[in-house]
This record gives structure tokens, C-alpha cells and sequence, in this order.
């Protein structure tokens, strides 16, 4: 079992900014190629995630974000290569309560109150009436638990989404676009649970169109029809760009790749 290491917030309320590749790698990525369609999605990609990081996967729609991380959770079928994560090969047995994800539609059920949806997760991990307490705390919707989740706003479903991938404590979180379709209130109080699960020790690899959510991570992914364009801290990215913003650089990085 990895250890997770504590990671910090700066003043700003952002993640300070770390060397990930220093870290012991919690996701490790070599020549993954997967091919849907006929269509190779992911043609042959290498990368890897520190643990105790939160890590931003960025990427037009399309460009393989949401297959990557399907690879990486063990549900997608995969031509090729190698997905390794806490020392265990994806999708086996040993990772079933280590890692948590979290898909782009709410998978949670509309029909029922929050402590129930929290309920029947519960009993599938195997974890206590104290887990469920402790996961509503984390995502601050205690106030919320009688409620049925079809009567809750979008950052309401997103959160109780979010409070069943946390059941058992996972080492991993994986998160698929959690912040789609949401205003920036919205999106700024998830993000903020995001850094509180870092601070403690929690391993975040978060997907995302909107470049500028990525002042929010220690270390960027920035992936395009299935290639890894860059891997490196926000700060160093803008600087290496010359780009005041996120989407500047990462289309300054695409004028790189096609000349």
C-alpha cells in the first residue's frame, strides 16, 4: 500500500505548486493504446501521477480524457500496454475500495434521499454508519440528507456523487468533468472540497475543458487527440508559454505540436 503523503495550500487558497514526478507515482501509464470503433482513441500514451497530488487531465472534447480515465478505473477494454495504479494492474481486485470515481452524470439515484443513496453504497463497500456521516461532513451536505436527490441543485447532485466515490476512504479519486455545467460559485466550492481532500493526502486526478480550473492543480496533463501534449506545473507552463492564462498557453502548445 502507498502512503499518502499530506499536501499543503498556499495563501491563495490554491495548491502550492510541487515537482509530481518527484512523488511516488500513484498512476503509472506506458504505451496505453486503445482503439474504439476501428478508431485508435489512444494511440500509444505514457504518463504518470504522483501520489498525494492533485493532478488536472485537460483537454479539448474528445481528445481521450474520459477513456483514459475509464483505463485507468479498470472498466475500459484496452489494446494494448500497461495501467498500473498503487502498484496493482487497474481494475483488479485489490483496488476495488482504494480508488473512487466519479463519472460526468450524477450516478446516483434521484428518487431516493441522500442518506439513502449513501446507504445502499455503503452496504455494496462494506463500510459503517459512521462512513456515511463522515463523507456528508467532507462534502458538507449533512443539512441535505433527508432530502431526495432529485430535488437538489446541480453542485447538490455533483457533491453526493462525489460522497459515494469517498465511502471506505479511498487513496484514489478519479473525477470525470465534476464541475461541467456548473457556475462558478458552484465550481469554486468543489474545488475547494478538492484541496481539503488533498490537504489530507487524498490523490486527485481531475478532467476538465475549462484551462483555467487548472491554477487549481499541483501538476497539468494536457492531452489532444489522444497525445500527451504537456505534463508540467501551471506556473511552469505559463512561463514556458509566455501566456497570462490557461487556454492561451495550452493553444500556443497546439501551434507548437503542428508546426
Amino acid at each position: 500500500m502507498l502512503d499518502r503523503p499530506r499536501r499543503g495550500l498556499g495563501d491563495s487558497g490554491r495548491l502550492v505548486s510541487v515537482d509530481a514526478n518527484a512523488l511516488t507515482p500513484a498512476i503509472e501509464v506506458e504505451n496505453l493504446r486503445v482503439v474504439r470503433g476501428g478508431q485508435p482513441v489512444l494511440p500509444d500514451l505514457s504518463l504518470s501521477v504522483g501520489a498525494g497530488s492533485v493532478t488536472g487531465l485537460l483537454g479539448p472534447s474528445g481528445s481521450g480524457k474520459t477513456t483514459l480515465m475509464r483505463s485507468i478505473v479498470g472498466v475500459q477494454v484496452i489494446s494494448s500496454g500497461d495501467v498500473v495504479v498503487l502498484g496493482e494492474r487497474a481494475g483488479s481486485r485489490p483496488l476495488r475500495r482504494e480508488v473512487g470515481y466519479v463519472t460526468q452524470a450524477p450516478s446516483v439515484y434521484g428518487d431516493i434521499t441522500v442518506h439513502e443513496n449513501l446507504t445502499y453504497f455503503a452496504r455494496i463497500m462494506g463500510s459503517g454508519h459512521d462512513e456515511i456521516a463522515r463523507v456528508l461532513e467532507t462534502v458538507s451536505l449533512e443539512a441535505f440528507s433527508t432530502r431526495v436527490v432529485g430535488t437538489l441543485s446541480g453542485g447538490q447532485r455533483a457533491r453526493v456523487s462525489l460522497a459515494t466515490a469517498l465511502l471506505g476512504n479511498p487513496q484514489l479519486l478519479v473525477l470525470d468533468e465534476p464541475t461541467v455545467g456548473l457556475d462558478p460559485v458552484l465550481r469554486h466550492e468543489l474545488w475547494t472540497t478538492f484541496g481539503e481532500l488533498a490537504r489530507a493526502g487524498t490523490t486527485l486526478l481531475i478532467s476538465s475543458h475549462v484551462m483555467d480550473e487548472a491554477l487549481h492543480c499541483e501538476r497539468v496533463l494536457l492531452i489532444r487527440e489522444g497525445r500527451l501534449v504537456s505534463a508540467e506545473a501551471p506556473a511552469d507552463l505559463l512561463e514556458r508559454t509566455g501566456a497570462e492564462d490557461m487556454e492561451t498557453a495550452f493553444l500556443r502548445l497546439i501551434e507548437e505540436d503542428e508546426t
